[in-house]
């Protein structure tokens, strides 16, 4: 059925998935976009429904996708409540509501000679974001995200990954917890420092690592430094003080990738 009033009560409950606290009761998110909406498609994400502007109908990008197994329900919505359900300015004319997966945590936890990227307090939307496009991008293992971080299901990390969100596990966890696992299982946990005696260049990553990424102003926590096995630098040559998080990570990732990949 058609949904033309942005007071209709199913039209309030997509729009209430802008905000944490309902993403968190529902246990469901909510994504923008032909390119979003065709990655969860591709990726056989679990998606409840599919909205289209009715002006417009199903954009031929989604039509030409082989269905999936699972039936997803195709509803057609008028453009108020596209504007409703949207965090942009100029909102897309698809968005789909998909119900979040369980924590992947098992599969991270047996990728110790992987790459695993841990995010500890990244708090820009943004950041976390590009920083699981280019985990992705570059054969990472999946990322980690702890507490005080950007919310990944927010609508500007999703933005920022690309798609990325269906390519690779993510998970949220108390780093207290998993990172002393991980170890256990022999994962080895490496930060960045300006007082570190390895340039990331010259670390070996050839066996794998979780890179702890942390906070954009104060860095990693004094908790999580406590269980690190190794710090590098990252030289720069101009005026920069430092780089930001997804900066940062990109240019260990893809060393590492180097280091593992293109060896000759």
């Amino acid at each position: 059925m058609d949904i033309i009033s942005p007071n209709n009560p199913r039209a309030k409950e997509w729009a209430q998935l802008l905000e944490k606290k309902h993403r968190t009761r529902q246990h469901k998110y909510i994504i923008e976009g032909i390119h979003l909406v065709q990655e969860a498609l591709l990726a056989r994400a679990d998606i409840e429904c599919i909205a289209f502007d009715l002006d417009n109908g199903i954009p031929p990008e989604l039509a030409a996708v082989e269905p999936p197994e699972a039936p997803v329900e195709w509803v057609g919505v008028s453009s108020a409540v596209i504007a409703k359900c949207s965090d942009t300015k100029t909102p897309q004319p698809v968005f789909a509501i998909i119900r979040k997966q369980e924590q992947p945590f098992e599969a991270l936890l047996n990728a110790t000679g992987e790459m695993v990227i841990v995010l500890d307090g990244v708090q820009d939307p943004g950041n976390v974001g590009t920083i699981i496009r280019s985990a992705d991008a570059s054969g990472a293992a999946g990322v980690i995200l702890g507490q005080g971080c950007a919310d990944v299901y927010n609508p500007k990390t999703i933005r920022s990954t690309m798609g990325s969100l269906f390519h690779l596990p993510v998970a949220e966890g108390n780093l207290a917890e998993l990172l002393p696992l991980a170890k256990s299982r022999g994962a080895k946990l490496v930060s960045t420092s300006l007082q570190a005696k390895f340039s990331c260049y010259s670390y070996n990553f050839s066996d794998g690592a979780w890179i702890v990424i942390g906070n954009e102003g104060q860095g990693i926590s004094r908790e999580t430094a406590e269980l690190v096995d190794d710090a590098v630098l990252i030289p720069m040559e101009g005026q920069a003080e430092s780089l930001n998080a997804a900066m940062a990570s990109t240019i260990l990732l893809f060393e590492a990738m180097r280091q593992r990949k293109f060896r000759e």
